[in-house]
């Protein structure tokens, strides 16, 4: 029976999919545009999905709200057994009912919870590869990274972490109607992560402090405004409060989690010009 992958070319998904074909269980991976690889599957175009979950038992799914009640139909119908989502640690978070992000990813979680499938909820903190989309053009550019809390705290979780827990969740029983909480192993000052960026790619970035609102500005240029929203809470609250770790990784996976250190070495060419 195959197990379908959606976004299998998103960060996740792909670590998803190969990590289950490592272990010799038949995928089908899916993108919004087809390839040779990849089934054409868009979960906000309902009639790609029976394609897609023909023959399927298990699917790794990405957080749609707008798709997901046709996603539950062509699952139901499809003879889906089992639905391994990833979904946010914002739905756990205080203020979820005001958070954008944790209500969208609710309505996903709560669909399911109601759908009569088995379901898994891998719920990230802070993504690792978010400094990607914050400090890239700086760092390449030889600039100084812009920071409005460069002593803010976060705990970064590695996308491979993620996707180990999402394969565990498809391959191992006992994981079904679980929700996993997971963060990165450390806490770390944002001025320090730029710092292990730096010893990944062998200079010292030089850090500037700009206000919140230079900070937004700067953020919008590369995410949408209710993900700026989201970073700035999170940076905010990281500059009075040390966020939660977790093991949680480890625990279920037997591997260690990946550091921050350890993501920015395997990242480094990220950050090269």
């Amino acid at each position: 029976m195959v197990t379908v992958v959606f976004g299998a070319r998103g960060n996740v998904g792909r670590l998803v999919a190969g990590g289950l074909a490592a272990l010799g269980v038949p995928v089908r991976s899916t993108s919004r545009t087809g390839d040779a690889a990849h089934v054409a599957a868009d979960l906000d175009v309902p009639e790609t999905l029976p394609a897609a979950l023909e023959g399927a038992s298990q699917v790794f799914l990405y957080a749609k709200p707008t798709g997901i009640d046709g996603f539950v139909a062509a699952a139901r119908a499809a003879g889906v057994r089992h639905v391994v989502l990833l979904s946010s640690g914002a739905v756990v978070q205080p203020g979820a009912d005001r958070n954008p992000i944790a209500r969208d990813h609710r309505v996903v979680e709560s669909a399911l919870e109601e759908s009569g499938l088995s379901w898994t909820f891998v719920r990230p903190g802070m993504f690792a590869t978010n400094t990607r989309w914050w400090w890239t053009q700086a760092i390449k550019g030889g600039e100084a990274v812009r920071l409005p809390y460069p002593e803010a705290l976060t705990a970064p979780v590695s996308e491979r972490d993620m996707a180990a827990l999402a394969v565990t969740a498809l391959t191992e029983r006992g994981h079904g109607r679980q929700a996993y909480t997971l963060f990165g192993p450390q806490v770390l000052t944002l001025r320090e992560q730029v710092g292990h960026i730096g010893s990944a790619i062998g200079r010292k970035i030089a850090i500037e402090t700009v206000t919140p609102e230079q900070a937004r500005a700067d953020l919008g240029r590369t995410m949408p405004a209710m993900g700026v929203e989201a970073i700035m809470r999170a940076w905010e609250a990281g500059a009075e409060t040390t966020p939660e770790t977790s093991a949680i990784v480890e625990k279920l996976t037997g591997m260690p989690a990946q550091t921050f250190p350890e993501w920015a070495q395997d990242h480094a060419d990220d950050f090269r010009p």
